[in-house]
């Protein structure tokens, strides 16, 4: 569900925020759209700087307190949907750009590179795809040209030229298209250029494990324009996670079992009370998303999820259908169950949905 600026998938005529407007909005629409988002150097592409002791020799992140603290330190292990907290760190330096984690997002997105560099052998513009001396490669010079080569393999349209989804012009003339992954599968970021794991020669993966320029973002290298009307990333193509598959995107021996939900998932979607009425129902069905999140590891949309239920019932308690006691409970619960262990996390994104939806009170006819 919405907040202040988050656009519903249905409405691609929407836009982010200009480049004129203040990037802590940029990162509430993104935050909104159920996209984590950290911030990155101003002026550059790269995550702002860790504090003193983080940048210690041997720190890492797995032991780390700052992000729990509310600190930006590690980049897209920091990312977050809380509206407080964003507000906190774009006040702290306005100019730091606006980054999204990709795979808390459920997003793979395709960086096509479009310098014009000499291309490397033929059995690394494709990999696994063997190129015969007899194709004349002539011209053949950047990421457009090798993804549309795959595509064109495949019998399908290039990404590039994909109109349904989000696609992003770069300041170097290349392009980011984005997807959102909906099967539940844990992509895997790569570089074109790599020899273990690539889709294509200057065609980039981010997914798990990375992180990407929200649209309307400026660098010193200019800007990050949106394409067309359409602002919400399409459902991934199937060809295309063929290809990602074929290539490695995936971690080793995936095979994602079945985690079977509980009964308390099934209180969970009782507790907001009653069970009967109108108000009831809706957040049921929103609960019910949430919980189900369990039965797949990552990749679910389980942040997403989670913050429309939230938003949802933030506008019924403040319509007086549910009090904030009984919300809060039933959202964590529903939580817990998908997600065991991430209390702190889920408090985040629970009380921010919650404090946005408390903006537009949710009016049901009949009872409630």
């Amino acid at each position: 569900m919405p907040s202040e600026l988050r656009f519903s998938r249905s409405d691609s005529r929407q836009k982010p925020p200009a480049r004129s407007v203040a990037a802590a909005d940029l990162a509430r629409w993104c935050a909104g759209n159920g996209w984590p988002v950290h911030p990155l150097a101003p002026g550059r592409k790269t995550p702002a700087a860790n504090c003193e002791a983080c940048r210690e020799s041997g720190h890492t992140y797995e032991d780390c307190g700052c992000p729990a603290a509310g600190r930006w330190c590690h980049g897209f292990h920091a990312a977050t949907l809380d509206h407080t907290r964003i507000r906190q760190w774009w006040q702290t330096n306005p100019r730091m750009g606006v980054a999204v984690s990709c795979g808390p997002a459920d997003l793979v997105v395709i960086d096509v590179d479009a310098h014009g560099d000499a291309p490397p052998g033929r059995d690394r513009l494709l990999p696994g795809i063997a190129i015969g001396e007899h194709v004349d490669l002539a011209g053949l010079s950047n990421g457009f040209h090798t993804l549309g080569v795959l595509a064109a393999l495949r019998g399908a349209a290039s990404p590039v030229d994909d109109s349904s989804t989000l696609r992003v012009r770069t300041p170097s003339g290349g392009m980011h298209i984005w997807y959102r992954a909906t099967d539940g599968r844990r992509w895997q970021c790569s570089s074109g250029s790599s020899r273990t794991r690539a889709l294509a020669w200057a065609v980039d993966v981010r997914a798990h494990g990375g992180y990407i320029i929200a649209p309307g973002t400026t660098t010193e290298a200019g800007a990050y324009t949106p394409i067309g009307s359409v602002l919400q990333p399409a459902p991934l193509p199937a060809w295309l996670a063929q290809e990602l598959q074929r290539t490695h995107h995936l971690p080793e021996a995936h095979i994602p079992a079945p985690r079977p939900v509980p009964p308390r998932a099934r209180q969970a979607v009782q507790a907001a009370g009653g069970g009967l009425g109108n108000a009831s129902r809706v957040l049921s069905a929103l609960l019910a998303e949430v919980a189900a999140c369990g039965d797949v590891s990552e990749g679910a949309g389980f942040s997403e999820k989670l913050n429309r239920a939230a938003y949802a019932a933030g506008g019924l308690v403040s319509a007086g259908h549910l009090t904030s006691a009984a919300a809060e409970e039933s959202l964590l619960q529903a939580a817990e169950t998908a997600r065991p262990g991430q209390r702190r996390r889920c408090e985040q994104i629970v009380r921010s949905g919650l404090a946005a939806g408390a903006k537009r009170p949710l009016n049901l006819g009949g009872r409630s």
